[in-house]
């Protein structure tokens, strides 16, 4: 059994899904579509242009985010992801879409191969963070005085713009000792729209290995919901 199948053990008659993006994504999509033309009746919450393509191809009925008000899982790949489940997302450049659906959603569920899992947040040295065009300079500056090592994200010789008509910095950084104090410092600077930091947000990650698949869960204090 793969990850992506794991994930969608999960899945229930009437529910609705956050689609997440990129390849480990993409293969729960898949896998999805398949049990939608078996007659699964979901619907889907994709958070990229890519994601919206594939599942319309496969059939997977999609509403907006406004239709949908909450969904009940998101399932999604990460970049890196830390003891506590803590994460670093977008490196496919969807990253303040696949935030938002992640927070609209009861749980968030991660697809990760070993080679994703870090002691440290930061570990792979690059946090994107999502820049209004206008203000990318500036964002720039910021962000170097914070330690970090901003480079404009090119696609094919050109700048990279996202779904929302931004530009990504990806910044070269050690590993993060404070995570939630960086996400504060990086969020007042002016024209950052969000960072590739996802804290406290994930319920569960399936982690593929060579021997079947690991699943961690974030621990329940009695404080949780």
């Amino acid at each position: 059994m793969t990850a992506a199948e794991r994930a969608l053990e999960t899945i229930e008659d009437g529910h609705v899904v956050g689609l997440g993006t990129g390849r480990a994504a993409t293969d729960f999509v898949r896998r999805l579509g398949e049990r939608v033309q078996q007659g699964l009746r979901i619907k889907g919450v994709a958070t990229s242009e890519v994601t919206a393509q594939l599942a319309a191809q496969l059939s997977i009925p999609l509403v907006t985010l406004e239709e949908a008000t909450r969904l009940d899982v998101t399932v999604d790949g990460a970049d890196e992801v830390d003891p506590n489940l803590d994460a670093i997302k977008g490196y496919g450049g969807a990253l303040v879409r696949e935030k938002i659906v992640a927070a609209s959603s009861d749980r968030l569920i991660l697809l990760v191969g070993p080679e994703k899992l870090v002691g440290q947040l930061g570990a792979r040295g690059r946090l994107p963070v999502e820049i209004v065009p206008f203000g990318w300079s500036l964002a720039a500056r910021r962000l170097s005085a914070l330690g970090m090592k901003p480079e404009q994200r090119l696609h094919h010789g050109q700048v990279y713009v996202t779904d929302n008509g931004n530009y990504i910095l990806d910044c070269g950084t050690p590993a993060i000792e404070s995570p939630a104090k960086l996400e504060r410092e990086i969020h007042s600077i002016p024209g950052v729209v969000d960072t590739g930091l996802f804290l406290g947000m994930t319920d569960t990650v399936l982690i593929q290995g060579s021997e079947g698949v690991e699943e961690r869960r974030r621990p329940r204090t009695a404080a949780s919901p």
